[in-house]
């Protein structure tokens, strides 16, 4: 117990090696939730996902920030990663006890206890809405150009997120006969489909690579809600598509049997038809830019 220790993650190479000798159990792969351990209190590497997750899209938000025709300066940003953090603590967790835990309501100071896990992406997308339409109202900025630059800095988040998911051998994937499938000691005896890497894959990676060819390569920024419109529309379009082979939280088995589709399925479908709604009518939005950071001007 006593010392600091650092546990690392070496996922691919590990599953893959576990692959090749049959059936996966997730107890070989030498994952533990703890990163840190100082013997009377440890760091988890969920705790950390939302830290990184947070201070990568920091830095990454200053660096698009930097280019002409920027909807907002340095001292906005900063703001910004004050008030988003907020959101997304506060957005996330309501969000998490109205739609897949109300019984926690029975008990109101069980909402307040976030080390018991329970965050919901979606409610984490209205705090931090919430947070960029105040913030912008109060500066004067332009709200909907000030959530395309930060909707580019959010698969960090999802991707950190999603592999915390994993260490943690939570919400996993249904049964499945698959060669890298796994074994979570939590999902019973049955080999699992990996959800949580599939989304880290999709909501992360291939999402940010996404927004950054629209952010570097492309005019989008220069169309308020481009941006967020393909972030709404590719997240949702993954999280709906990657839900067909996650299991169903526990709690909420009957209401996808009775209604055909999983609670975060039902709740992707306004972000999808919002992220649609935003990239057909980003053109019609398009109006002349003077830069606030940089020195070209914009048109």
């Amino acid at each position: 117990m006593g010392g600091v220790h650092f546990r690392g993650l070496t996922l691919i190479d590990t599953i893959l090696a576990a692959a090749a000798s049959g059936p996966i159990r997730f107890e070989n792969l030498g994952l533990d939730p703890v990163a840190i351990d100082f013997g009377v209190i440890s760091i988890k590497w969920y705790s950390l996902a939302y830290l990184s997750g947070i201070l990568i899209g920091y830095w990454y938000l200053l660096r698009l920030i930097r280019e002409p025709g920027s909807p907002m300066a340095r001292r906005h940003a900063d703001d910004m990663i004050f008030y988003a953090t907020l959101g997304i603590i506060i957005g996330g967790r309501l969000a998490y006890v109205l739609f897949y835990q109300p019984e926690i309501l029975k008990n109101p100071i069980d909402i307040l206890k976030l080390w018991n896990g329970g965050m919901s992406f979606h409610g984490g997308v209205i705090g931090v809405t919430c947070a960029i339409i105040w913030m912008s109202y109060r500066e004067k900025l332009n709200w909907l150009r000030v959530h395309d630059y930060v909707a580019c800095c959010v698969p960090f988040g999802l991707l950190f997120g999603r592999l915390a998911n994993f260490v943690n051998g939570e919400l996993w994937g249904k049964e499945t006969d698959v060669s890298w499938a796994i074994i979570f000691p939590t999902g019973g005896p049955v080999p699992r489909h990996p959800s949580q890497l599939y989304e880290a894959g999709l909501e992360g990676l291939l999402l940010f690579l996404i927004l950054w060819i629209a952010f570097w390569k492309t005019k989008a920024r220069y169309e308020p809600g481009k941006l967020v419109g393909i972030f709404l529309l590719g997240y949702g379009l993954a999280r709906f598509g990657v839900e067909y082979v996650r299991e169903a939280d526990a709690q909420l088995m009957e209401f996808a049997d009775r209604t055909g589709l999983h609670m975060g399925q039902w709740l992707t479908l306004p972000m999808i038809a919002g992220g649609l709604y935003l990239i057909v009518t980003a053109k019609r939005r398009r109006a002349r830019v003077e830069p606030v950071s940089g020195t070209a001007s914009v048109s």
